[in-house]
Order: structure tokens, then sequence, then C-alpha cells
């Protein structure tokens, strides 16, 4: 064993937050699943359990990225305080050593927008958009942003169960984005007659918020909030109304996502119409894109998206000098 003296860097939530651009990460993860992705190299996360004790990671090699690593999080709930904290560990491919380690709580948050968008800007029409949000919390708030990156909206219709929080929403919205926009009674409400609908938030019991009669031909539908089987957030309607799904991991979604297991068991067929996120950006499916009117982008979030967008952060905080050098040594096995 051999000690280097290689001082890995830590970047807090705060410094991700001063260096974050919605774009430049955009633009970073398409690119990303441009490139052919190794089977092996963004597999599926994985979950340790013991009792109330529960332990996630979700580990990826990007291909053409300076950096390799995974994301860990976990939670005891048994704990006096239970909370759930994030780590994106990055290693440098031209030293094999640990670069750095990023807070991942808000960078969670920044990357699942921003594939959200990277997908949605390559499925959606071009031009003015009306934005349907079901949803008021942080996902929401952070795919509003991200969205109006890649799409002029003229205006942004919200539904969120309390009055309140809908106001303080839309309020939000004209404030940091200039784009009118309004609180509404009901989902149906805020749906119906959109261009584009961001469903990001699960029901209190898991019933389905969003239906397909509710869509306009044409309409363009990002879904993020069931990831599990246990989770519910789009009715099967909406999967058969659908004429193309991109995932961004196309076996988790079909085979382990709430929505997909109950169009499965409602006998709808949809592997057909279903395609990976890299198979969007690399342009495998441009003639069956370009005949397709009702489109969804759905979502379970990878190791991929982490590392992807850890690295960009962090080489951001290093050059703006918002990066911490850790007093830390790490042995390196030879």
């Amino acid at each position: 064993m051999t000690t280097t003296s290689f001082a890995p860097a830590f970047v807090s939530g705060d410094a991700a937050r001063a260096v974050f651009v919605w774009t430049d990460a955009i633009r970073a993860l398409q690119s990303a699943y441009a490139r052919p992705i190794p089977p092996r190299s963004s597999p599926p996360r994985t979950v340790a359990v013991a009792g109330k004790t529960w332990l996630r990671t979700l580990p990826a090699v990007p291909v053409g990225g300076r950096y390799y690593g995974a994301k860990i999080m976990g939670m005891a709930m048994g704990a006096a305080t239970p909370g759930v904290e994030y780590v994106i560990v990055l290693f440098d491919q031209q030293t094999s050593r640990i670069a750095g380690f990023v807070d991942g709580n808000l960078l969670t948050g920044f990357r699942t927008a921003a594939t959200s968008a990277a997908a949605l800007d390559r499925l959606a029409p071009r031009g003015s958009a009306r934005l349907a949000v079901l949803g008021s919390g942080l996902e929401a708030t952070m795919h509003t942003r991200a969205i109006a990156s890649v799409r002029d909206l003229n205006e942004v219709v919200v539904f969120s169960p309390t009055r309140e929080r809908r106001a303080t929403f839309a309020a939000a919205v004209t404030r940091d984005l200039g784009v009118p926009a309004r609180g509404a009674a009901s989902a149906r409400e805020a749906v119906e007659g959109a261009d584009l609908v961001l469903a990001a938030a699960r029901s209190h019991g898991e019933q389905p918020l969003l239906f397909g009669d509710w869509l306009k031909t044409g309409a363009t539908v990002v879904s993020i909030g069931s990831t599990i089987p246990e989770q519910r957030e789009i009715d099967v309607s909406v999967v058969e109304r659908c004429d193309i799904i991109v995932c961004d991991t196309l076996d988790e979604v079909l085979e382990e996502t709430g929505d997909m297991l109950a169009a499965h068991a409602a006998g709808i067929a949809f592997r057909d119409k279903s395609f990976g996120l890299d198979q969007l950006m690399s342009g495998a499916i441009d003639e069956p894109l370009q005949g397709a009117r009702t489109r969804m982008y759905k979502s379970v979030g990878s190791g991929l998206q982490d590392v992807v967008m850890a690295e960009l952060i962090l080489d951001k905080a290093i050059e703006a000098g918002l990066a911490t050098r850790l007093p830390i040594e790490f042995e390196t096995k030879r």
C-alpha cells in the first residue's frame, strides 16, 4: 500500500447552486446520452435493507467523461431525527483516485429536471407552449425552470391540492421567469389544452392524477413521480394514448414502475412504442418520432445522470474557487 498526496474536493449544496446553469446541464446530458452506452456502464440501482434502515447506490462510468463514480444515499428510519443524505463520490479516470465528493441532495433535483428538459427538447414541437404542472414541490419547481430554458412558455397553469401552494408556485414562476402563471382548481382544468404536461406529484393513496382523455393531440407529457412498483402517478389511459414513450432507463421504467405495471395488467401494449433516452439523443428513433402525435418521457433516474451532473458541478466549483479541498489522504493499493 502506498499513500497518495492527492487531496479530494468537496462541493456543498450552496456551491452547487451557485455554479449551476440549466442550459449547460441539459447540453451535458444530451451529449452523454448521444454516445454509445455500454450495457454495464450504468447498471440498475441497488438497495440494501435491514429492518428500518436502507442504503441505495447508483453507479456509472459515463463514456467520454473524466470521472466515474456512484451516488450513495441512506436513511435509518428508527433514528431520533430520520432523514436522507446523498453523496456522489467521483473517481478520476486519469489517475484512478478519488477526486471529489458532491452533496447530492440539490444535485438530484437538478439532474432529474435537466434530464427531463433534455428529453423534452427533442420530443416536443418547437414554438411557444402552455405548460401544465401537476405538483408544487421541489421537483415541480425545478422542472418548470428547466423546461423554460428549452421552450418559450406563454403560460404556466399549476394544480396542487392546496390553494395557497398553487398561488405561491404561480407567483414564483411569474417573478423568476417572467411567465404568466395561475393556479387551477383541478388537475383536469390545468391539463386540458396544454401543449406540455408535467406530472410531478403522486397523489395520496397512489391514485392516478393524469388521464389520457384530458390530453390534447400533440401534447408532450413528462412523468417523474412513479419510480417503484408501489407508486402511481398517471392512469393507464395515458400510456395507451401516447404514440411514443421515451424512458431514461428502459427496462427499469417498463418493468419496475407502478404506472407501467398497471398498464401491463390492463392489457395495454406499450413495449413496441417504448424507447431508451439514448435512442432519442442519438437520432435512432427519428422516424417513429416524426409520426408520433402524443409523446411521453418517463423516468426513474440513473447513476449516469448523477455522475454527469456531479462532474459538471465539480469542475465549475473548482474553477470558481467554491470547492473545498479536504485535508485527508487515501491509501492507494498497487
